[in-house]
């Protein structure tokens, strides 16, 4: 690898710190997280990226900042699809506001090592095989175009595979334990709902990487690349959903943007051979994408919030 292990070790380090200062001090005790505490946070994490971001840029060349600086804003906005099931999640399984990011804290752990391993399986896949990039590109051109099919599918936790296994497997307590997983009782270890909840998380998120992790392939095969722009990308996950939880369904047309830049990095993967789009140009076109899907989300919401106004004729 290009990038010396010392940096892998002290990029991984400081994530960890991050964690450890975020969970061990400013979220020591369980609370529901305030828009203001939200906002406050994701710009945290952003500027983070953004200063990282300009190390990949000043230590490995314009060229590489540029592959960091797509890959994280194409996983950021990938990871944003996740939001919306993580809402239908916590509101079937009525998660206590005060215990969510207690969830997605150790969720973002287990992300690191589920997403670490993928990047790692692709990288070697790629390296060996260079027909693999076709069959991601295939992949990213199906889902997206099943993205369109599929527009207002609705999400039934209830008959998710991981819910009745979990539910097989280890015996629950019928309610919520504060914000424990597991709990003794008479001797005897249960797990609680929210065990169960942070299990399903982890799921989905582990169906979404599916999807986000061939994405950023498009941009570069670089592994130190890859890995901490998706890094940084679901660092900053947590805080955006509670800044964004209470107004998801404004964001109508944003699906549809995911799918469009879903099929145009699978087009771009299919056709690398022929015609090269530089990583610039792959910025704009994702940047157009998402700033367009946003702009027509809040022209459509405030058009039905006038529809629907006192006094207006049906």
């Amino acid at each position: 690898m290009d990038t010396p292990l010392w940096i892998w070790i002290a990029f991984n380090v400081g994530v960890l710190l991050m964690l450890t200062l975020d969970l061990g001090v400013v979220h020591r005790h369980a609370h529901a997280v305030s828009l203001k505490e939200a906002a406050i946070w994701t710009a945290v994490w952003v500027a983070l990226s953004l200063a990282f971001a300009g190390w990949v840029w000043w230590d490995k060349g314009h060229a590489k900042g540029l592959e960091f600086i797509t890959g994280y804003v194409i996983e950021y906005s990938l990871s944003v699809d996740n939001l919306f099931v993580f809402v239908v999640i916590f509101s079937y399984f009525a998660v206590p506001a005060a215990y969510q990011h207690r969830v997605l804290f150790w969720g973002i752990l287990a992300a690191l090592v589920m997403r670490g391993a993928m990047i790692g399986i692709g990288v070697v896949l790629i390296t060996r095989f260079a027909w693999i990039m076709y069959l991601f590109g295939a992949f990213l051109v199906y889902t997206g175009i099943k993205m369109f099919a599929h527009k207002g599918a609705e999400v039934h936790p209830e008959q998710n595979p991981t819910v009745k296994l979990c539910r097989r497997l280890f015996a629950m307590t019928p309610g919520y334990e504060g914000q424990n997983f597991f709990v003794r009782q008479n001797g005897k270890l249960l797990a609680t709902p929210l065990f169960l909840v942070f299990v399903v998380v982890n799921v989905t998120d582990l169906v979404f990487a599916t999807d986000s992790i061939p994405a950023i392939f498009a941009i570069t095969t670089d592994p130190f690349i890859v890995f901490t722009s998706n890094i940084c990308a679901i660092m900053g996950l947590r805080s955006l959903y509670f800044l964004l939880a209470g107004a998801m369904n404004l964001f109508v047309y944003l699906q549809e943007g995911i799918a469009v830049v879903l099929t145009f990095v699978g087009v771009k993967m299919l056709i690398v051979k022929w015609v090269h789009i530089p990583t610039l140009g792959s910025l704009g076109v994702i940047a157009v994408v998402f700033v367009v899907a946003i702009a027509a989300s809040l022209v459509a919401g405030r058009a039905k919030g006038r529809d629907a106004a006192p006094g207006k004729s049906p």
